[in-house]
């Protein structure tokens, strides 16, 4: 058994952009009641307000076990006397943040991947992670994996925009988005980050993930000797930790 269990949040706990289902939602009650767990995905924090936690329908003590870290782990999330304080908030300075949105928008437009229907904006400032949504960030599922499904038009325009942000961090994200960050940051640093903050060994950290192959936007972590668990769906995800908390008390009985 682990202290923390750390999950992906899009397609690992809910469908991209969608609310947390019942039955997952079950089994993570169950499992805060165990003991700590992690959601660390490149979404917003309001991102996390209405897809985790508005269905999660958890309690105060349940809440306390709960860490989230959204955009990467660029900030870190905890919830005290039933409010979410921030631990840290790592934001990208206003300058990086305009070169990094005009260099997406620019060679977006340059390869001809700047869709004129969208549902939502396209670029994203979250603070510390500028996010391009090919589509839009509410667009439907089916929509966003049919557009890209190889992968090559988002690595077409990483690949096009990493050279002219030396300094910051250029990578695929989820199924239609392309993310900048400081160098260095991704959801290894946010894990990294929270052994610090935590005093949890990785040792004894468990991450959970739909995107666990290399180039996947969950691979990064395994270069820190983490267990890891891969899942198809978030189904699969429920399964997991419906047997997980099922064999947890069952030692302890």
């Amino acid at each position: 058994m682990y202290s923390l269990l750390a999950f992906d949040l899009d397609d690992t706990l809910a469908p991209s952009k969608s609310p947390l289902p019942g039955r997952m939602a079950r089994a993570l009650r169950s499992l805060l009641n165990i003991h700590d767990v992690c959601v660390i995905s490149g979404g917003t924090f309001d991102q996390f307000r209405g897809q985790l936690l508005a269905n999660l329908d958890a309690s105060d003590a349940q809440l306390a076990r709960l860490h989230l870290m959204p955009t990467c782990g660029t900030r870190y999330m905890r919830y005290d006397a039933g409010q979410w304080h921030p631990v840290y908030v790592r934001d990208l300075t206003a300058e990086e943040r305009d070169r990094a949105m005009a260099a997406l928008e620019e060679e977006a437009k340059r390869l001809g991947l700047w869709e004129s229907q969208a549902w939502g904006d396209i670029l994203e400032d979250r603070g510390s992670q500028i996010t391009f949504s090919a589509l839009g960030q509410e667009a439907p599922l089916e929509a966003k994996k049919a557009w890209d499904p190889t992968g090559e038009k988002k690595e077409a325009l990483r690949a096009a925009v990493a050279p002219r942000l030396p300094g910051l961090e250029v990578r695929s994200g989820g199924s239609t988005s392309v993310d900048i960050t400081r160098k260095g940051v991704d959801k290894a640093y946010g894990i990294a980050e929270l052994e610090k903050e935590t005093g949890i060994p990785i040792s004894q950290m468990l991450f959970v993930g739909d995107r666990l192959d290399e180039g996947g936007n969950d691979y990064p972590v395994t270069r820190l000797g983490i267990d890891t668990h891969a899942v198809a769906d978030w189904q699969d995800t429920a399964t997991f930790v419906e047997s997980y908390v099922s064999l947890a008390e069952g030692n302890h009985e």
